[in-house]
């Protein structure tokens, strides 16, 4: 009970938000139509089963004008069901696409908010793919809480429907066991309450491991198709270091432990549903059983008979919904659990970002430094790493950052940019600056070069003769052509043209700091000093930070800070003092 009832209040959480957004008035209208008709589904079967009665009651007294009437009763009831089942499909297939586009929306917005899912993989796999989660759990979710939703209303409904009706049958055709009648008030009822009860316990039993097999599955099948998709992306990586050997092998590895899962999934599928099939069977003749001593008896007509075995089997099935719908439950939980963990993943990638504990990143005002005061850098599992105190990254000023490999220079630009909360200490940045980080191996989306180097703001933000203007300046004339052709250009482009192209993003978007990550590594060193004095005279106003080994770029800043060991930490220290 604890379990189910932990289940329910994570889907309440989850659902409820909806139905009190912006959209909730449609969502609200579209939910009540789908259960108006749901209840007016079951009134039908209350009909069919009245219906059933006195049309066999006909079929037995061979009465033809009652047996023709009846014909064309159902013919009304038949028309009505089918209409209503039609509609309902289609609203309820409405109300999943905008209940699904809305936390589609919402779980974008809380996962892309303020660098949260950078944070989410900091602190390990808690919420493993996320993309899983948010295409393909946030569907199922939907789906599978509608399905599951009706169906335990129409349930709950259809017992109370024909529990009266049952229960008034039972006095009707009595109990009768070897010659004798016993009259046992509303023994139907009472014999539909323990089938189910008895299989319900059975089906539990059975069936409860997969719950963690169908949870584990979907994290298998998400590991496997992420490594598919890295192997791709770093193709040539891989072409290069003829590592096609050991990429198999390792997805072969991922894929395994799929299909591991699959036969204990396969294996525990088939007991349950061994005994679920035997249990549906056994149902459909249990009430003949019941009721034929007394039809034999003539207590009860062939009517009789069958709007009671009708009347039990709606009984026994609203009953025995457990039963039914295992299968889809185990799903659904495992479903419901794997969107709870991505939630509680990102509300503590914002406390992370919020936490007394972590790097504070503030506005000040009146000045045009970047300020570091008592900085303290750790790793995610606390390890000291980088010490900055009282360093000042002056407005207008060319620094250089070098040090050993490993020695924090990354994380430190990290930091500043407000991603990175392990440590303490605080980073004071001027009110309403402008920051830009160019890495390594910078990010362009797929999509149109336009949009591409126009990243992070709109495409329309700079017009196309800007655009140009800009791959001409930094060395990529035969591109100036191409910016409205859609490509994965991470893909397409060598990594000394991907930095060139980085840098004509700088321009276009004359950051107030620019901080360059090995930004020109991949260039020679030519280039690298065109490109630097191309942004010393575009870029005048810009303080620009840069990381680099090469000793030549000391020539293009006026100051040099090294990163040197202090005990079990690395600290700042300035080599060079600004040039005259």
């Amino acid at each position: 009970m604890n379990s189910i009832r932990s289940t329910l209040a994570t889907v309440w959480r989850i659902a409820a938000p909806y139905f009190s957004s912006e959209d909730k008035w449609a969502g609200r209208a579209l939910l009540a139509a789908v259960i108006a008709i749901e209840l007016a589904l079951v009134a039908i079967d209350v009909l069919l089963n009245q219906w059933q009665a006195r049309f066999f009651n006909a079929l037995q007294e061979y009465n033809w004008d009652v047996f023709v009437r009846e014909i064309g009763v159902f013919c009304l009831i038949a028309t009505s069901f089918v209409v209503l089942s039609v509609y309902q499909l289609y609203l309820n297939q409405w109300l999943q696409i905008r209940w699904r586009r809305w936390l589609t929306q919402h779980y974008l917005g809380e996962w892309l908010h303020g660098a949260n899912h950078y944070r989410m993989q900091l602190q390990g796999d808690a919420a493993d793919n996320p993309d899983q989660r948010i295409a393909e759990d946030v569907n199922l979710f939907v789906e599978r809480t509608l399905y599951i939703g009706l169906t335990l209303l129409s349930s709950v409904v259809t017992l109370c429907s024909f529990v009266v009706i049952l229960w008034g049958l039972s006095a009707e055709a009595p109990l009768h066991l070897f010659g004798k009648e016993y009259a046992i008030p509303g023994y139907l009822v009472w014999a539909a309450l323990i089938y189910a009860v008895i299989g319900t316990a059975l089906t539990q039993w059975i069936g409860s491991p997969l719950v963690r097999l169908d949870f584990k599955q979907q994290q298998f099948e998400a590991d496997f198709r992420f490594n598919l998709v890295r192997a791709r992306e770093n193709s040539e990586q891989i072409a290069l270091l003829q590592g096609e050997r050991a990429e198999r092998l390792g997805l072969w590895g991922r894929f395994s432990h799929v299909i591991e899962n699959w036969y204990g999934i396969m294996s525990r599928t088939k007991r349950l549903t061994a005994f679920t099939r035997s249990y549906s069977q056994a149902a459909v003749i249990f009430p003949y059983i019941l009721v034929a001593p007394a039809y034999f008896e003539k207590k009860v007509l062939l009517g009789g008979l069958t709007q009671t075995a009708g009347a039990f089997g709606s009984v026994q099935t609203a009953l025995s919904i457990f039963v039914t719908i295992y299968r889809t439950l185990a799903d659904w939980r495992a479903i419901v659990a794997r969107l709870d963990g991505f939630e509680s993943a990102i509300a503590d990638a914002m406390a992370l970002e919020k936490s007394r504990d972590s790097i504070g990143v503030v506005a000040s005002k009146g000045g045009k430094a970047i300020d570091l005061r008592q900085l303290k850098l750790q790793l995610p599992n606390g390890t000291p790493l980088l010490s900055a105190d009282g360093l000042s990254l002056r407005g207008g000023e060319r620094t250089l950052l070098t040090g050993p490999s490993g020695s924090g220079k990354s994380t430190l630009f990290r930091a500043i940019a407000g991603i990175w909360p392990f440590g303490s200490g605080s980073i004071a940045i001027p009110a309403e600056a402008s920051l830009l980080m160019l890495p390594q191996r910078p990010y362009f989306p797929i999509g149109s070069l336009h949009g591409a180097i126009a990243y992070p703001g709109e495409t329309e933000s700079f017009s196309a003769n800007q655009v140009r203007e800009a791959l001409i300046s930094v060395g990529l004339p035969k591109l100036a052509d191409r910016l409205q052709e859609h490509a994965h250009w991470n893909r397409m482009l060598s990594l000394g043209e991907q930095q060139r192209l980085g840098l004509a993003r700088a321009l276009l978007h004359a950051p107030q700091y620019l901080f360059l990550d090995e930004a020109t590594a991949s260039l020679d060193e030519p280039s690298e000093a065109a490109l630097y004095d191309l942004l010393g005279s575009k870029l005048p106003q810009t303080t620009i930070v840069s990381i680099g080994h090469r000793s030549t770029l000391e020539a293009f800043h006026q100051r040099h800070v090294a990163v040197v060991r202090d005990g079990d930490r690395f600290t700042l220290q300035d080599v060079v003092g600004v040039k005259a």
